[in-house]
């Protein structure tokens, strides 16, 4: 799957309020984009991903049922 077919699926299941999606999104266009970056460009933006990554780690809580559904 391309960065395309990523992007199309955020669009087509209103995905561009969950943002683990765009995370992936990011995370192919660098990889798509790798050859063409510097290792030290490369490793800033695989930082930065990271940062927001991780930054999730607590958006959900509180919101489970809303954001991942009733079991």
């Amino acid at each position: 799957m391309d960065s395309r077919d990523i992007a199309r699926y955020i669009e087509d299941t209103n995905g561009i309020s969950k943002p683990w999606l765009l995370v992936q999104l990011r995370l192919q266009k660098l990889k798509e984009a790798k050859e063409s970056l510097t290792p030290e460009e490369y490793r800033q933006r695989l930082e930065d991903i990271h940062t927001d990554l991780i930054g999730l780690g607590q958006w959900w809580k509180g919101r489970e049922a809303e954001v991942f559904g009733e079991g």
